[in-house]
């Protein structure tokens, strides 16, 4: 009752009171008083939701103060010396391999930042699994790395902590864990019950308290103490475990708890009974056998129906893997259920259980600093370890496990010290690998290799979801994890059975994923296994091969080497035995998966390399090695059979695989291993045996006869040529290739990174990827090694990217350097490790490109020969092959039939022959002894040749070669007289038939049968190693293997006579080649150039060949001049033989072929290039009306189109109108312009801001809203121009369509399936002719007649006369046009340019769709375009000149539109804008206009504008002299604004003196035209009213620091009227075509007042130009003045308050630019990448940035979402009216937003190499690109992205 008491009392109060009581030294009371509370309060029987315990424990363990404070005092007791942070998947971390000292070592941001890493080798990384720092972690990273605060080991002085702090916390959290863990066996339900499991819902009920725990961890070491003993105590666990006896529930809850443990191990507790009786044994084909070993009985099939059905199919299967597993295991305790200690252990039985949730195992990570839960939580995490794994395998969201159980593991693992405790007291290894046996014997079939029906080996089915989802990676990646500490590795590899374990794990994949060669059909279902199958090999068995081999370096480790080796015999032999294999593979099968050959031959390798053992003393015996080259050999050949087509039908999937084993990834542990196994077999077996299995195995046998024709049963003859290529170059690779005979580490680096760099130009990035890992580890230097740098620093050059505007982004790239392709190109490399054949091509490509351009040979080059490193001295048996007499045979057979061009033959087979011969002449065999003696020919009547030596064997004459062929042949003789030789003739006369005594002869013709031989020495060898195993041989004829399809005609044997030698065949290829008898005179060999040999085609080849020759045997020399002297050519055949087709050299039909290809190429090249060219000149109407300037005649004629649809050209006419081809764009570029050259800098502290007030569209809008709080709306709106955010700018490519052909267009477009970049619906199109992107097309105005030339024409009139004309015509009321299909056209493209921007940016008036506000808006797109021109020209017209833009300019067209538009408003003349301009008008009257407001006075209003609005209402086309007039009185209005605004900025003082000096002046001639008389006017003027002056006194005073002198007053004036100047010339030249002069740029004003006429004529440079010597003043400028300075003034006294900001306005703006950029991309990643959004004020997944504004915003976030629309696209269409340009932080990437479109523009942050990292996949420091950054902010200016970006795609406003 006393508990119910406490319950009902204030927590803290309570609590307060029993901390106390607990305190006493009797606390027995307080100790019943707590436990009788907790028991109330901590009942696991109320619902966990239920949060009222939580508060009460926080309470208790505060012991009455605040929960926060308490928590504040433990932690400044922490006495951690690790940082520890936990961390969930893609959290960003850092990995510096320069500190770490295991792979898997990572730091938080805050500790890498916090360190000095310069010019180390890190990356930032996304985490995929979760991590935790390791900083100040000494086991696992360098002390040098740690940061600051854990460099300094704070541990030492922290004060040790009073005792009664934490008491209350010891008292309190067994009880909690213990109700955490209640809650957990309450809620867990197995998963093959009926009931519905949702075991979420039973943890999300938990989140409080395990978050709570979580919390507890981060109160640091003092509190980790605390729970350690907690978590360990077995004392506590035994006392609270059960709960009390009269506690019915929580007995209730513990057996529910037994009940769970029950099955907890690998073999579950029934089956245990069942094994013991009886073997269980079940079908090798369903997996279910092996389920049941892993007590996963599936329910409803009891065992005994399994026993029964399969007892005889599987018996063998079956047993062998229960025996197997009962044998191997030492340790019981892995199969028995676990048994629980302690809290620690319980809870991380749950976290399994439940799947690893991510808070259970974030705390359990969180408390790894402190040390003895570390080593308590390894050994329950290792004791627990089969249950992880029987648990991942059931689980459904394995991915998601997988990552969380490496998250714990790695953090575990990673620490040698732990590594190496927990493998000797807890059996790791033992318990690792019995699991993964478990794991893959659940997945067991039988093997179909070899003898199907009594095959004994089962393999791993691949299309299992073990293997296919990867479930065993994170088993395997512990085990690799293990395995790369020393200790651990050294302990595995000396533990016999643990070998002998692993060996029969790795024989499960040992041929994998058989594929079976389909012969019929093609095959229905492509099976995608082989992905898993590469991945299990390269995973379950490389991996863990490499990790065990790097500790096999030194000698010491010779007996590991000696013991693994051994056993992978002796696996290897019960493989054999198990497949049923004695000596001939099954034909059609092919694996591409041999773990146990690679790594017998990986652990070879490091025998001779490293550890300096003999080679013979790991080798088994002859028949031995024989069995093991079997299937490595035949991968080889299958994988020539796939190149030449053979296994199409096995669909592209066998492509697949082909590629995949020599791909990268994967070459060094599949392909190299297997050929150096092969080069290891032929080192040791007899070279003719070998050579003649090769062949056999390549099935060209039957090719290789000195017959024109034979029979092949095995090959059609379109595969005999690749296949015999194929086999060729695998015999050079074999002979030639050096990675494991000899070369070292840093050569084979070398040699990966050459090959690579000759077949393409490669990135940085792409390089590491694509050299092997092996031998060469990238990540930390070798010691002693060349580092990836450095060498490739040697081999290459670094080409920096480069930038073809409106090309594609090139990254920075690497090419081989001059000396490399000359001595250090190797084709064979390049072969052996090309994955696509074009590669190859590509890098002959460029091998003869650099030929041609370094001058050395211009041919087709054949590939070099590269001489070779010298071989390891125990692989000189490799060099027998290439002096053998089989070898010879072939090559002296393939030299005759290229000769006599039989079938089949190609330019590649001749270049390998030579490859092979030259290789034979460089590596000699040592013992030749009789090596110049001349050869007695009498003794080798047996064979082809004397020895096996090439040399001797080269000069060796062979006469009479007997052959098999078929009747049908032309050898074969058909009439019986012997004398006659009729065909024989037709046959070349060489190989002319016997017609002499003939009998006589047959003694001395050759045969030569392949398979016979190789049949004689196999069963020599065999005979030779074991007598009694004769009756292994099955005798087997060659033909009974494959019977050929249809009856082949009889073979016949007959004898042909050759008399050719090795040496006389070449030199013959050497006359056929170059086509010239007698190529080669007598002497040629003394006038020989060594040098020049190294580079060239065939005959260079040959030339070297008989030269190395001839300088190695003096006879052989003799013989090459005996040949050349005598030599004579090959008959040519007659015209009707059949060998007619070969006449011409295939070489020069190929030749020719190619040449006629370029000379079509550039044909059609030139071609285009001239349509090109005339297409671009579409005459423009501007650029001809300045051509016409020059000629004095008037212009009759009207201009023509040519329309890019129908191509017909014409003139545009009111029926049939013209259009030009636009793109209408809405843009705010304008707007963003400020008033400082200098780009503002993007922030990255929380200090900077950016603001956007002093940006040009800002002000623009802050003084229309002041003009319309005061002055008239309607006078308002003609005052000032819109459109600087928001305009529309109009751009064409200059090309022109009738409008009706584009409607056409337009529907053909719209019928068009094909999905295209645009949308048809809303009027996108391309460009017909140059396809560049447009949306609408404005209409070409109907040609100019006779008004052209009196357009242009000088005037004299006065200007006062001109000025009345101007008012005249003003005044002339606008003509509605005629209703014709030119005036739809250009309503339609009004309407078009309406609606490309959005509402807000034309209604600027009081009332929206006024006309007021639609004349505003039409005459601002015009004052837009003029704008945008004059920033594309660099912000003036110095550089003068038709710009590029000029000529695809479509100014000219869009004024004739908005014009005949605007001609619909007049103005109505009493507020004419002119009559103030040029007439002094009497004040009205204010009658009853008090309540309206005032018009906006001239000084106030924007001249540019009212130029436009002139030009654009007066009657078109307007003539040059009103222009002129127009901008002369303008000029006067914009020179006094000038004045009044510059007085404003004087100080009162300046300004009095001005004024008086001035005044004197005022009598003077011209007084008009000086500056100093105006101002002191103007300063007089509006000083009548006080407070003009007053409003700036404030901010002038403090600009005042320098004097005003005349000079600096005029250049004030000037800058002040160059924007108005400039827009007039623009227009000028737009409108009348004149030139625009260049000039420099102090010279502008001069150059420009004189091109619109303001100044008579070029000023003398020697005397400067006044501003105010352009005045005309058409009445006194002195009234003029007056009245519009009295506007000002007249103003009432608010009015005037405000408003007179208005006179200080300043039209210059700066280029507009994006922000600027720091150049470390970290520090806006840093900065952003964890930054709150400010609209929903969560982290955004992808956080983006604008680069014009600064903005940052949510990309594709949910959260921001508005009316359906994201956040980037809104504010695209805010800030750059529907063109934003987005940084995604957290892929490095720019986006461009434009209209309902976007496209990925690429990256402005390259790394070191010049490489961007999209998705910042590799994590290295990435520095600005300035030139990439300069393209985008051109191509934003100059609104081009829409050209020069190609891939578009719709957002559907998702972005």
């Amino acid at each position: 009752m006393m508990a119910a008491s406490l319950l009902r009392r204030d927590k803290k109060a309570t609590a307060a009171h029993l901390k106390a009581d607990l305190n006493r030294t009797d606390n027995t009371s307080g100790v019943r008083q707590l436990q009788e509370l907790l028991d109330a309060v901590l009942n696991p029987e109320k619902p966990a939701a239920d949060t009222d315990a939580l508060d009460w424990c926080k309470c208790l363990i505060a012991g009455g103060d605040g929960f926060e404070d308490f928590c504040k005092t433990v932690r400044s007791y922490d006495n951690a010396t690790l940082c520890g942070l936990v961390w969930t998947a893609n959290f960003v971390a850092y990995r510096c391999r320069t500190c770490g000292i295991s792979p898997c070592m990572s730091l938080c941001a805050e500790c890498f930042n916090n360190g000095d890493h310069t010019g180390h080798d890190f990356n930032m990384f996304r985490s995929q699994a979760g991590g935790a720092c390791d900083c100040g972690d000494s086991n696992v990273m360098r002390e040098s790395g740690f940061c600051r605060p854990h460099r300094l080991r704070t541990g030492e002085n922290v004060p040790s902590i009073p005792r009664d702090l934490l008491l209350m916390s010891e008292m309190v959290l067994p009880r909690f864990i213990l109700c955490i863990i209640q809650y957990l066996r309450d809620g867990y339900i197995e998963p093959d019950t009926s009931t519905e499991r949702d075991l979420q819902k039973v943890l999300q009920q938990l989140e409080p308290q395990i978050s709570f725990l979580e919390e507890l961890t981060k109160m640091g070491g003092a509190m980790r103490t605390v729970l350690t003993k907690i978590l360990t105590n077995q004392q506590t666990f035994k006392e609270l475990s059960m709960g009390q006896e009269e506690n019915l529930y929580a007995k209730k809850n513990y057996d529910k708890y037994l009940s769970a443990l029950k099955n907890s191990g690998l073999v579950s507790v029934e089956e245990k009974g069942q094994g013991a009786t009886a073997d269980v044994t079940v079908g090798a084909e369903g997996g279910a056998g092996a389920m049941v070993l892993l007590g996963t009985t599936a329910p409803g099939s009891p065992d005994e129906s399994n026993k029964e059905e399969d007892q005889d199919a599987g018996q063998s299967v079956g047993q062998r893997k229960r025996v197997k597993l009962s044998s191997s295991t030492k340790d019981p305790c892995i199969i028995e259920s676990l048994k629980h200690k302690c809290f620690l252990e319980e809870l991380l039985f749950w976290t399994i259980k439940y799947e690893f949730p991510q808070k259970m195992v974030t705390f359990l990570l969180n408390m790894l600093p402190d040390q003895d839960y570390k080593i308590t939580f390894t050994k329950t995490f290792v004791q627990h370890y089969a249950f992880i794994m029987k648990t991942l395998m059931k689980s459904h969201e394995s991915d998601t496990m997988s990552n969380r159980i490496v998250h714990i593991s790695v953090q575990l693992f990673s620490n040698e010290e732990l590594a190496r405790h927990v493998t000797e007291e807890c059996q790791l290894l033992d318990i690792m690998v019995t699991v993964l046996l478990y794991m893959m014997e659940s997945c067991l079939i039988k093997s179909e290799l070899q003898d199907e029906e009594n095959s004994r080996h089962v393999v791993v089915n691949c299309s299992e979801a073990l293997l296919k989802n990867n479930t065993y990676w994170p088993l395997v990646s512990d085990f690799i994890n293990i395995l790369s500490h020393q200790s651990v590795a050294k302990k595995f590899l000396e533990d016999h059975s643990l070998l002998m374990l692993w060996m029969s794990f790795v024989s499960f994949f040992q041929g994998m994923n058989l594929n079976k060669r389909e012969l019929n059909e093609h095959v229905e279902f492509e099976s995608q296994t082989y992905y898993a199958a590469f991945a299990a090999e390269l995973e379950a068995c490389a991996q863990p091969m490499w990790g065990l081999l790097t500790h096999c370096k030194v000698k010491e480790t010779q007996e590991y080497t000696k013991t693994v080796v051994r056993y992978c015999l002796e696996t290897l032999q019960i493989w054999f035995d198990a497949i049923g294999f004695i000596d001939e593979p099954a034909p059609n099968q092919v694996t591409f998966h041999l773990p146990l050959h690679r790594y017998y031959a990986m652990f070879l390798s490091k025998a001779v390399k490293c550890q300096g053992l003999d080679l013979d003393s790991l080798l088994p015996d002859q028949e031995m090695l024989m069995k093991i080259m079997v299937h490595p050999l035949q991968i080889q050949a299958c994988l020539s059979e796939i190149h030449s087509n053979m296994w199409v039908r096995n669909g592209l999937q066998i492509k697949g695989q082909a590629m995949t084993y020599v791909q990268s990834h994967f070459c060094n542990s599949m392909i190299d291993p297997d050929i150096y196994l092969l080069q290891v077999c032929a080192s040791r077996l007899d070279p003719d045996y070998f050579i003649s299995s090769v062949f056999e195995r390549f099935k060209v046998v039957d090719l290789l006869t000195m017959a024109s024709q034979h029979q092949n049963a095995v090959l059609d003859s379109e595969q005999e040529r690749p296949m015999l290529e194929g086999a060729l170059t695998f015999l050079v690779i074999l002979t030639s290739l050096r990675i494991h005979l000899g070369m070292t580490d840093d050569e084979i680096l070398r040699a990966e990174m050459v090959s690579q760099l000759c077949m393409n130009d490669r990135t940085h990035s792409a390089l590491l990827d694509l050299i092997p890992e092996n031998p060469n580890p990238k990540s930390g230097i070798v010691p002693g090694s060349c580092s990836f740098e450095e060498m490739l620093s040697a081999v290459a050059d670094f080409k920096a990217p480069v930038f073809e505007p409106g090309g594609s982004m090139q990254q920075g790239m690497y090419t081989p350097k001059a000396e490399v392709w000359e001595k250090e190109f190797d084709p064979i490399m390049v072969v052996l490790r090309t994955v696509y054949r074009r590669d190859v091509q590509s890098a002959m490509d460029r091998y003869s490109a650099f030929l041609k351009q370094s001058g050395i040979h211009t041919g087709n080059p054949w590939p070099p020969y590269k001489e070779r490193t010298p071989l390891h001295p125990c692989y000189k048996g490799l060099i027998k092959l290439l002096h053998c007499k089989t070898l010879h045979i072939v090559i002296f057979t393939l030299l005759y039939k290229i000769w006599m061009d039989h079938q089949n033959m190609s330019e590649h087979v001749l270049c390998m022959v030579l490859y092979l011969i030259e290789l034979g002449l460089d590596n000699q065999v040592q013992d030749n002894k009789e090596d110049e003696e001349p050869c007695i020919e009498e003794h080798c009547h047996d064979s082809w040749f004397p020895g096996t030596n090439l040399l001797s064997n080269l000069h060796h004459v062979i006469n009479f070669v007997r052959v098999r062929v078929p009747e049908t042949a032309p050898e074969v003789k058909r009439e019986a007289p012997p004398s006659t030789s009729t065909e024989a003739s037709s046959y070349g006369q060489n190989s002319r038939r016997l017609t002499g005594n003939w009998r006589e002869n047959l003694r001395e013709a050759q045969v030569f049968s392949l398979v016979a031989e190789r049949r004689r020495k196999f069963q020599e060898i065999i005979n030779r190693s074991n007598t009694e195993a004769t009756q292994v041989v099955r005798p087997k004829s060659s033909s009974t293997r494959w019977v050929p399809p249809g009856t082949p005609p009889q073979l016949v044997t007959e004898i042909l006579e050759i008399r050719e030698s090795m040496l006389s065949l070449l030199i013959k290829l050497h006359q056929k080649l170059s086509s010239k008898q007698n190529s080669l005179s007598a002497s040629w060999l003394e006038d020989m150039d060594m040098n020049r040999h190294a580079h060239g085609d065939g005959i260079t080849a040959i030339e070297r060949i008989l030269t190395k020759a001839a300088t190695r045997s003096c006879q052989i020399k003799r013989s090459i001049q005996d040949i050349c002297g005598k030599v004579c050519p090959p008959v040519p055949p007659k015209k009707n033989s059949p060998t007619d087709k070969k006449t011409m050299d295939k070489e020069e039909r190929r030749q020719r072929a190619r040449e006629r290809q370029q000379k079509l190429l550039a044909e059609f090249a030139s071609r285009q290039k001239s349509f090109m060219e005339t297409a671009m000149d579409v005459e423009s109407p501007e650029t001809e009306a300045a051509m016409d300037l020059g000629a004095s005649e008037v212009m009759e004629s009207e201009v023509l189109y040519d329309c890019v649809i129908c191509g017909q050209s014409g003139p545009s006419t009111e029926d049939r109108p013209t259009g030009l081809v636009v793109l209408l764009q809405a843009s705010s570029v304008l707007g963003h312009r400020c008033k400082s050259k200098e780009a503002k800098k993007l922030p990255t502290s929380d200090e900077e801001h950016i603001y956007a007030a002093d940006t040009c569209g800002v002000a623009h809008d802050v003084r229309l809203t002041l003009m319309q709080r005061f002055f008239k709306d309607s006078s308002c709106l003609q005052s000032v121009s819109i459109g600087w955010d928001g305009g529309v700018y109009v751009q064409t490519c200059g090309h022109t369509l009738h409008i009706d052909c584009h409607k056409s267009y337009m529907e053909s477009l719209r019928n068009d399936q094909v999905l295209q970049g645009f949308s048809v619906d809303k009027g996108e199109f391309t460009c017909p002719l140059c396809r560049q992107f447009a949306n609408s097309v404005l209409p070409c105005r109907p040609g100019r007649g006779t008004e052209a030339g009196a357009w242009h024409t000088p005037t004299n009139k006065k200007t006062c006369v001109l000025v009345k004309e101007v008012e005249d015509l003003q005044e002339k009321l606008g003509l509605f046009p005629t209703e014709s299909n030119l005036s739809k056209e250009m309503e339609l493209v009004i309407k078009d340019i309406k609606n490309t921007t959005q509402k807000k940016y034309m209604d600027y008036g009081k009332n929206p769709g006024s006309p007021d506000n639609d004349f505003l808006f039409m005459y601002s797109v015009a004052r837009t375009n003029l704008e945008l021109e004059l920033v594309h020209r660099g912000g003036n017209l110095c550089s003068g000149g038709a710009s590029a833009a000029a000529k695809r300019s479509c100014l000219n067209q869009l004024f004739h539109v908005l014009a005949m538009h605007m001609r619909l408003y007049s103005i109505d003349s009493a507020y004419n804008p002119w009559t103030k301009l040029t007439q002094v008008t009497q004040s009205r009257e204010t009658d009853g206009f008090d309540e309206e407001r005032p018009e906006v006075p001239m000084l106030f209003r924007d001249v540019p504008s009212l130029l436009i609005i002139f030009v654009l209402t007066m009657p078109q086309p307007l003539r040059k002299e009103h222009f002129t007039c127009v901008v002369k009185m303008l000029y006067n209005l914009q020179f006094t604004q000038a004045l009044a605004a510059l007085s404003s900025k004087f100080s009162p003082e300046e300004r009095q003196a001005w004024s008086t000096a001035g005044a004197l002046k005022k009598s003077a001639a011209n007084a008009d035209k000086s500056f100093e008389v105006l101002l002191s006017h103007v300063i007089s003027e509006l000083s009548k009213d006080k407070s003009v002056y007053k409003v700036n006194a404030e901010e002038t005073s403090m600009l005042i620091s320098s004097v005003w002198s005349p000079q600096s007053i005029e250049f004030s004036l000037q800058q002040f009227c160059l924007p108005f100047l400039r827009l007039s010339c623009l227009l000028q030249h737009h409108l009348y075509g004149d030139n625009l002069t260049g000039c420099q740029e102090e010279e502008e004003f001069a150059s420009l007042a004189v091109c619109l006429g303001l100044l008579p004529s070029a000023p003398q440079p020697s005397n400067t130009v006044h501003s105010a010597s352009c005045l005309q003043w058409v009445v006194c400028a002195f009234d003029l003045v007056i009245q519009w300075c009295a506007e000002v003034t007249g103003l009432s006294q608010m009015q005037a308050e405000q408003s007179l900001t208005l006179v200080v306005q300043d039209p210059q703006w700066a280029a507009p630019r994006l922000l600027q950029l720091p150049d470390n991309y970290n520090i806006i990643f840093q900065y952003y990448h964890r930054k709150a959004c400010t609209a929903c004020k969560k982290v955004p997944k992808d956080p983006a940035l604008c680069l014009v504004c600064g903005a940052f915003v949510c990309l594709k976030g949910v959260c921001c979402k508005q009316q359906g629309t994201c956040e980037c696209v809104l504010h695209s269409q805010h800030c750059g009216a529907a063109t934003g340009i987005f940084l995604l932080i957290n892929a490095s990437v720019i986006i461009i937003i434009r209209g309902h479109r976007f496209c990925l523009w690429g990256s402005v942050y390259l790394d070191a190499h010049g490489e961007e990292d999209r998705d910042l996949r590799r994590g290295k420091p990435l520095f600005l690109c300035e030139e990439r950054y300069r393209v985008l902010e051109q191509q934003w200016v100059s609104h081009t992205f829409d050209h020069i970006n190609k891939r578009w795609g719709p957002h559907y406003n998702g972005l």
